[in-house]
């Protein structure tokens, strides 16, 4: 009896927790087919007719251009991130060498770096080498920016697995290569996973540098897009949260994608120390 309880609580808990992440998502997704009349006057109410024509032109006004260069430039500097920060943490976790410490404490350097003390220095660097108004000074940048903190969280998971599994591959001669390829990495999936989604979210959401190292409107990522589209559009609110929804769609697919691969990594059996 006291399980039960225990368990309807936990359910009560779970729903309340639900309800305040799904209610404001599909608040919004309703707004966007509402006139700004019925927005004002009933904004919890259902529309009277569903206005489809303001997805439409949320999309036709920009958001389409901005979605995929932000696609882009999110993928490829995920991507990125986590491939180097991989190949990095290997050796940090788990082969001996002279001058791991410094390695390790540059790249807590890396950490403490905010972003917004380097704006200067990167727009002279940016604009020094051609890369100013291109995506991939914002890919490279945003890469960067992601690779500490990828590197401590797979280095972290990369030390939990067992040392047996890399003397046995060594006995067996397998190269060092070989075993981060073969063993190491199917091993974790979860770590990588987790830490793609980490860097997609920050990247997807990055402002601030995206402001600044891109001036065409075609190049423009979706956060300045929609600040500049809320700008154009403020008497037509309800074309403004459309865009949003629009917005907000591949990263909600991208973490649909990523957690089934989470998933999968946690099934992985294998003997952790």
């Amino acid at each position: 009896m006291k399980n039960k309880t225990i368990h309807a609580i936990a359910y009560i808990i779970f729903i309340l927790f639900a309800a305040i992440i799904i209610l404001p998502m599909l608040w919004m997704i309703i707004t966007g087919f509402k006139t700004n009349q019925e927005l004002f006057l009933s904004p919890f109410k259902l529309p009277e007719q569903w206005n489809f024509q303001n997805y439409i032109d949320a999309w036709n006004q920009g958001v389409g251009v901005y979605l995929s260069n932000s696609v882009i430039i999110t993928v490829v500097a995920t991507a990125l991130s986590t491939f180097v920060s991989c190949l990095a943490a290997y050796p940090l976790a788990r082969l001996p060498f002279k001058t791991k410490k410094f390695w390790i404490y540059l790249i807590m350097g890396g950490l403490m770096l905010a972003p917004q003390s380097s704006v200067i220095s990167l727009f002279k660097m940016v604009r020094m080498v051609g890369l100013y108004d291109t995506r991939t000074s914002l890919i490279l940048i945003n890469a960067a920016f992601r690779i500490p903190f990828a590197i401590f969280l797979i280095m972290t998971f990369y030390k939990s697995i067992s040392y047996s599994l890399d003397e046995s591959a060594y006995i067996d001669g397998a190269t060092t290569w070989q075993i981060f390829r073969k063993i190491i990495a199917p091993l974790s999936k979860p770590i990588i996973a987790s830490s793609a989604i980490v860097s997609f979210r920050a990247v997807w959401n990055e402002l601030m540098f995206a402001n600044i190292m891109l001036q065409s409107t075609d190049k423009k990522t979706v956060p300045v897009g929609l600040m500049n589209f809320q700008g154009m559009t403020t008497t037509n609110w309800t074309l403004v949260v459309a865009s949003m929804v629009i917005a907000s769609l591949p990263l909600v697919i991208a973490f649909l994608i990523l957690q089934k691969q989470f998933v999968r990594g946690l099934t992985a059996g294998s003997v952790k120390g």
